[in-house]
């Protein structure tokens, strides 16, 4: 993909790419197939070692846990530790794909975004005829978890910005 794509429209992947590896957590080994998919699809991971093959959309709702990773959970389907991935998947612009894994977890590889990043790249990304939705906030958005001591604030601008503190109570981490 070149850094000329159209930011207002959707894209998707060339084609089918796969990749397997250990899950973090689990120590499940994992196959991982991301799959092309129409324009308002999304991102979407398919748990297709369950019986019924369910399909977990990536979306804020349905997080489950974050003690270890991120875990997305519909029903008694999971799929954990899909930061590295999605995190791959919104940098190089892809707007809508079927993730399809035959395990409970997105595998580690080498602990960054880095493997699908290249796997993302090695395919390539298109441009698809369907306008991308933009989300904008008119006022500040404030959450605060005292059980979790997670606070986030979220500021209206007209940039896409992010900045993070994270203090994790440990002489060792800081």
């Amino acid at each position: 993909m070149d850094n000329l794509f159209n930011p207002d429209k959707q894209h998707t992947l060339k084609s089918a790419v796969s990749i397997s590896g250990t899950g973090l957590h689990t120590g499940v080994l994992v196959d991982m197939t991301l799959k092309p998919a129409n324009p308002g699809f999304g991102i979407q991971f398919q748990r297709i070692d369950l019986a019924a093959q369910p399909i977990i959309k990536a979306d804020c709702d349905l997080v489950t846990d974050t003690s270890r990773g991120t875990t997305l959970q519909v029903g008694d389907a999971k799929v954990s530790t899909v930061e590295h991935v999605l995190a791959a998947l919104v940098g190089m612009g892809v707007d809508n794909v079927l993730i399809e894994l035959n395990g409970p977890e997105i595998p580690i590889m080498d602990g960054s975004s880095a493997p699908f990043i290249e796997l993302i790249a090695a395919t390539g990304v298109v441009e698809q005829e369907a306008a991308k939705a933009w989300y904008s906030l008119d006022e500040n958005i404030y959450h605060y978890d005292d059980a979790k001591r997670v606070e986030m604030v979220a500021l209206p601008s007209l940039d896409y910005q992010i900045t993070t503190l994270i203090d994790f109570n440990s002489p060792v981490l800081g």
